[in-house]
């Protein structure tokens, strides 16, 4: 099981725009200089993650990406369905009705789920800042 490097992308993307503490919009550019990333590549994921209302486009030259939504409300599982969807990872290959095996799939794939809808972006936020502080302070 593997997500997609634009899950990889878009987690990243996120936190960086959140550690905006001034909530102003963050530049494709940057964001994908950030990355090492083609801006063209980068705007694809944004258009998912703009499109699913975890952020907020704003244009014209001081223009870029915000949050839109309560950043304590944001979890992992949020911007992974914006990027890989809400589709089941198994899927029973042999139709029939009360599939044992795709019962134990689906059981673990809900309890991955639950565990990445209650890891938020925030703490992530929170870390890397003071990671930074303990970094500049040594």
């Amino acid at each position: 099981m593997k997500y997609s490097n634009a899950t990889n992308y878009a987690l990243h993307t996120m936190v960086h725009i959140m550690r905006q503490s001034n909530g102003e919009p963050v530049g494709v550019q940057e964001l994908a200089a950030m990355q090492k990333l083609s801006p063209t590549y980068l705007s694809k994921i944004l258009t998912k993650l703009t499109k699913s209302g975890l952020i907020e486009s704003t244009p014209g030259v001081k223009g870029g990406y915000k949050i839109s939504r309560k950043q304590k409300e944001i979890s992992f599982l949020d911007v992974i369905k914006s990027i890989e969807g809400d589709t089941n990872l198994f899927e029973c290959s042999i139709h029939h009705e009360g599939c044992l095996i795709e019962n134990v799939m689906r059981q673990a794939e809900d309890n991955m789920k639950q565990e990445l809808e209650n890891k938020l972006l925030i703490d992530i936020v929170r870390m890397a800042e003071e990671k930074q502080t303990g970094i500049q302070s040594q």
